[in-house]
């Protein structure tokens, strides 16, 4: 097949038209030149005979003439005839009577047929209406059929018609040498074929090279390749194009580059955008989707490409696209309940100048923290409101029942201000709870560092706890070697206070409260274990006890005086110090609370040089 692709190129196309062209135009010049040297040569030859005709009809009439009918006539015309029998051009040259017989002849072998009568046609209408006449005819002398002139001349004199010159010429030479002529132009015609299709080819090549190296370079360039050139071989029209494809290439290469630039920074835009972006097709089939989207929704991006969006976002029962296309107000969406996601969905149109809208686009902004911000404020708003509202509403009671007399009754008078008392001290403890948090929040809270041995530190705690609780036992493992730490003595007092004292509080039985203190020296951190032997905690309420105003038991924490509090101010105090707080609890058997903090391992030498 690769021929047939060979012959339909256009290289060999041009060059069969351009040899068609050369053939039709020699053809054409051939036939006008061989009919027309035909013509010429046939008439320049009947010419000829016309004129030997002419001379013999003159010298016969002067034969007659002269001897006005002798005898001898017949033998001068026969001599006449006989002067012009080694003639090539003319073949037998006869002198017929009016009675069609003939007189004398030219052709030694027709010498038999003198005083015998011509039988034909040409020679009797010559004869009758006097006229010369002409024609060609195929004749046989032994040698093959080849054409024959026929002239008929009359010979008139003053006493009217008194024969015929009937002439057979030889007119095949003339076609002979026509045929040579023309063998002779066909050769000719086929070298210059040979120098046509020669001169073709490469004629054809200075106009198809530089076509093919444009195709070429189209299909380099249909394959992203823009860095290749087509060489311009002259300034002619092809030229031009060739310079104005160059041209088109670079810059097809430059806004190919200029594209993908933007491409790519598009790319990484959406990409390391904070918001969940999806572009679909018009009909709502998920074409572009960022790593952002997925991890919001949870899923693979093969998982969701060429989705309908509808039932990704779960959206097919609540609207359709011509809904989302016409709403330009964001909504809220669960788009992930096992993760607890809640995303404000944007939609809006890609719309052509035209009108036409091709696809959508779907804006996820992650509003969980958001959300879950504005849900702990309600929480909490309304955790202080009830807060606030027990002691005030118990303080209120008793306010009323001593208004109303109590107070005259000596052995309930001092336990309704004892409450009141407590009641109000607890609203005091709860209003300075919530301050220290707001300045812990708001990063007012003043932290003043030092370095302290943290052994000595703890010890202290545990010692003067020891000395209020007599109930408790208390077990220490804590290491002999110094533990420097930086921290606000003050404030992590108050932390380890509040963990010892809600061990202590939660505690059953036996009261025992453990201490264990470990070193990671490769970290640099300290760990503290306080561990108890109270109620414990359930295991889905662990994580949620460092939260503002949790409590395990409501009730019982509210009874013993709890503010929910304690722990919230206690993270935000370890927080603050670098450190970590958590709890580990199984549910009858105790709780242990964690707390990591920063450490520094200081030589004895360096600790008094400082």
């Amino acid at each position: 097949m690769k021929w047939l692709k060979q012959f339909q190129s256009l290289h060999t196309k041009l060059v069969i038209v351009y040899v068609l062209l050369i053939i039709i135009g020699m053809q054409i010049i051939g036939l006008y030149f061989t009919n027309s040297l035909e013509k010429e040569m046939t008439e320049t030859f009947k010419t000829n005979i016309s004129q030997n005709a002419k001379q013999i009809e003159l010298s016969i009439e002067k034969i007659y003439a002269d001897e006005n009918g002798a005898t001898n006539t017949q033998k001068d015309i026969q001599n006449l005839l006989n002067e012009y029998a080694n003639r090539n051009e003319m073949i037998e040259i006869r002198f017929i009577d009016t009675d069609q017989i003939i007189l004398a002849t030219s052709k030694q072998s027709n010498r038999h047929m003198i005083n015998q009568k011509a039988n034909e046609s040409s020679i009797q209408k010559a004869l009758s209406l006097g006229q010369e006449n002409s024609d060609t005819v195929l004749k046989d002398y032994g040698e093959g059929k080849q054409r024959v002139w026929v002239k008929n001349m009359p010979v008139t004199t003053s006493e009217g018609i008194i024969g015929d010159i009937y002439i057979e010429s030889n007119i095949n030479q003339v076609y002979d040498q026509l045929s040579n002529i023309n063998q002779i132009f066909i050769v000719g015609t086929l070298i210059s074929l040979i120098i046509t299709v020669i001169l073709g080819f490469f004629i054809a090549r200075t106009i198809t090279k530089p076509i093919t190296d444009m195709r070429n370079q189209t299909v380099e360039m249909s394959k992203g390749n823009y860095t290749q050139r087509v060489k311009i071989y002259g300034n002619d029209e092809i030229g031009e194009l060739a310079l104005a494809f160059n041209n088109l290439s670079k810059r097809v290469q430059e806004a190919q580059a200029n594209t993908e630039s933007e491409k790519r920074r598009l790319d990484s835009v959406i990409t390391h955008m904070s918001d969940g972006i999806i572009a679909t097709d018009r009909r709502g089939r998920v074409r572009i989707i960022n790593d952002m989207a997925l991890k919001m929704l949870g899923k693979m991006k093969e998982d969701v490409t060429g989705q309908h969006i509808f039932d990704i976002l779960d959206l097919r029962d609540t609207y359709t696209l011509e809904e989302l296309s016409e709403e330009h107000d964001s909504f809220l969406l669960d788009i992930n309940e096992e993760e607890g996601i809640i995303a404000r969905v944007n939609f809006s149109n890609i719309v052509q100048h035209t009108g036409f809208v091709t696809g959508y686009i779907a804006v996820l902004h992650d509003v969980t923290e958001q959300q879950q911000v504005e849900k702990e404020r309600r929480e909490f708003v309304a955790n202080v409101s009830h807060e606030l509202r027990t002691p005030l509403t118990s303080m209120n009671s008793y306010i009323e029942a001593l208004e109303e007399g109590a107070w005259k009754d000596e052995s309930i008078a001092p336990q309704f201000l004892s409450v009141t008392r407590e009641e109000t001290e607890r609203m005091i403890r709860l209003v300075n709870d919530l301050l220290h948090l707001s300045k812990m929040d708001n990063e007012t809270e003043q932290i003043t560092k030092e370095i302290v041995d943290f052994n000595l530190f703890i010890n202290k705690i545990i010692n003067r706890h020891e000395m209020s609780a007599k109930d408790t036992t208390f077990v220490r493992d804590i290491p002999q070697q110094s533990i420097f730490t930086e921290i606000d003595p003050d404030k992590m007092t108050q932390v380890f206070d509040n963990v010892i004292t809600n061990a202590i509080k939660y505690s059953r039985g036996e009261k025992r409260v453990e201490f264990h203190v470990k070193q990671n020296a490769v970290h640099n951190r300290l760990t503290v274990r306080i561990k108890d032997n109270g109620i414990g905690i359930p295991i889905n309420k662990v994580d949620k006890i460092f939260d503002r105003f949790f409590r395990v038991d409501k009730a019982r924490t509210r009874k013993m005086g709890g503010t929910g509090l304690g722990l919230a101010i206690s993270k935000e105090i370890v927080e603050a110090h670098n450190g970590r707080i958590w709890a580990n609890s199984v549910e009858g058997q105790g709780t242990s609370i964690f707390i990591t903090l920063p450490c520094e391992m200081i030589e004895d030498g360096d600790w008094d040089a400082d």
